[in-house]
């Protein structure tokens, strides 16, 4: 599981070779809690396929104001340093992996 901050987002996301999903999340986040293990097991199951990491809202605010994160969880994939999908609030499994194997 990568983590994410607002020093290495560009480095580590915006010019990665393969596509990132983002788990914007924060430690109070009751949802964010319950969405945590599926995110971890995306990042097992993808691992060199796609970078799958979280970045916590509250201590990295810059990035999160920038890509307009107004509840989380947030999850947002990027493509080529693009975004190319977002998801917002709880959601299935099998969604997120459909959407992360269109971008692979």
């Amino acid at each position: 599981m990568n983590i994410f901050t607002d020093d290495n987002f560009e480095k580590e996301v915006l010019q990665s070779d393969i596509p990132v999903l983002v788990d914007f999340y924060a430690d109070w986040c009751g949802p964010c809690k319950m969405i945590g293990p599926m995110i971890e097991e995306l990042a097992k199951e993808y691992d060199g396929v796609v970078k799958v990491g979280k970045l916590n809202v509250d201590e990295h605010p810059n990035t999160s104001t920038k890509y307009k994160v107004m509840s989380i969880p947030t999850l947002i994939i990027f493509k080529n340093g693009e975004k190319v999908d977002q998801v917002v609030g709880m959601v299935a499994k099998s969604k997120l992996t459909e959407k992360l194997d269109q971008v692979k």
